[in-house]
């Protein structure tokens, strides 16, 4: 008996034969991904080697970190891939919620209006816009609407001589709404621009690198913000965020990240350059695994009678698989099954818990190599009704396991 014999055997073989199933069903889809994957890897090698990165990148620095040539070959070559003018990678960024405050600090002043398009931003960012209200900077936000697209006819009526900076969440967040698409994005982006064509317009790009051939900037973004635990930091960097966008934003920001006059020309990277450059050039590559993984997340629990968002077969623009379980219980067994497909703190069982920027008790499930990855598998979801798990990350035989021990799991709650 081979070391993948052994391993399926513990399995049913109801649930081996589902997994297979669904395996056949989804190759078209999967084939997909793997397209735009392979475009994406291209692209990154291209501007690895357009940027002319050299081992130097790699040395670090350490104090002030004055002249760091990595880190700013490392900008160049972000800048490059998102099609931004500017951009600014650092580890100094503790998460992509730290790298979206520096914009909005470094953006809006006292009087001036953020307004959010794509409805409640997720939870650690609420505490965000609870400061700047404090600062005197005002805040709107607008729901999509029923069918999950953008109300243009309340976005025009929102939109006034005070309104800065206009704020679109790509993914679903805690929500259980499908993220939204780049050519979404980049329409209504083209409508916002024709009403007031100073407005600033910013988009959460977490979860969402990486899954389309284009990103934010080229759908007219001016500014894009995310996490280097998630998508662009391939499951080796060790931590990090980025901002990428016009020059202008770019400076202003790096000075709420620093200090006024400092910006973005201090900041030790202390050896951690390695990390970040080989944790993008494999970012396309783990992407294309977390999401053929998802569709396969996605067919099997669609078919067990689950609500899902995405289904299997629509178009994805994140890696999140959203399920909705409809119990505390399915959800603390779900998180349970992901824990214990993981390579790292397998044994452990997830407890939920009030974490940092969250209202309610969150359980998170995340064997993981780097604290709160989501770009290896992972899974997560606020203790409140209707009970969404939400599945993300992960190479495809892992995911395949996991997949296999959750349905093991389900089956046992009747």
């Amino acid at each position: 008996m081979n070391e993948i014999q052994k391993a399926l055997k513990k399995f049913s073989q109801k649930n081996l034969k589902f997994l297979k199933e669904a395996l056949e069903e989804t190759k078209i889809i999967r084939e997909k991904i793997k397209e735009t994957g392979e475009f994406n890897q291209l692209k990154i090698i291209q501007a690895f080697q357009e940027c002319k990165v050299t081992d130097e990148c790699f040395w670090g620095s350490t104090g002030y970190g004055l002249d760091d040539f990595g880190r700013e070959r490392l900008d160049n070559l972000a800048a490059k891939i998102f099609k931004a003018e500017s951009a600014l990678v650092r580890f100094n960024f503790v998460s992509g919620t730290h790298a979206l405050n520096c914009a909005f600090l470094g953006i809006l002043k006292p009087n001036e209006e953020l307004l959010s398009i794509s409805g409640k931003p997720y939870d650690t960012l609420l505490p965000l816009i609870d400061n700047l209200n404090t600062l005197g900077i005002k805040y709107k936000e607008l729901e999509l609407n029923s069918k999950g697209e953008f109300d243009y006819l309340k976005i025009k009526e929102k939109i006034d001589s005070k309104t800065k900076l206009i704020f679109i969440q790509r993914s679903c967040g805690y929500s259980f709404r499908r993220s939204i698409k780049l050519l979404e994005i980049k329409k209504v982006i083209s409508f916002i621009k024709k009403i007031k064509n100073d407005l600033i317009i910013l988009v959460d790009n977490c979860y969402g690198e990486l899954v389309e051939e284009k990103e934010p900037i080229e759908a007219g973004a001016d500014l894009c913000a995310g996490s280097l635990i998630k998508n662009l930091g391939g499951g080796i960097a060790p931590g990090g965020g980025y901002l990428a966008g016009s020059k202008d934003l770019i400076h202003k920001a790096s000075f709420i990240l620093t200090a006024p006059g400092l910006g973005g020309k201090l900041g030790a990277t202390l050896g951690i350059n390695r990390l970040l450059f080989q944790g993008l050039f494999y970012a396309p590559l783990i992407v294309t695994q977390a999401l053929q993984g998802a569709v396969l997340a996605s067919y099997i629990f669609e078919n067990m009678g689950l609500k899902c968002i995405p289904r299997w077969n629509e178009h994805r623009t994140d890696i999140i698989q959203a399920v909705k379980l409809g119990s505390a219980e399915k959800l603390k067994t779900f998180c349970k099954a992901v824990q214990n497909a993981g390579v790292i703190n397998s044994q452990v069982i997830p407890e939920a818990v009030i974490q940092p920027g969250y209202k309610d008790p969150v359980i998170m499930a995340g064997g993981t190599f780097i604290q709160g990855s989501s770009i290896e598998f992972s899974a997560d979801g606020a203790m409140r009704p209707p009970y969404i798990a939400y599945l993300q990350g992960g190479i495809l035989p892992q995911i395949k396991l996991g997949i296999l021990m959750i349905l093991e799991e389900l089956e046992k709650i009747k």
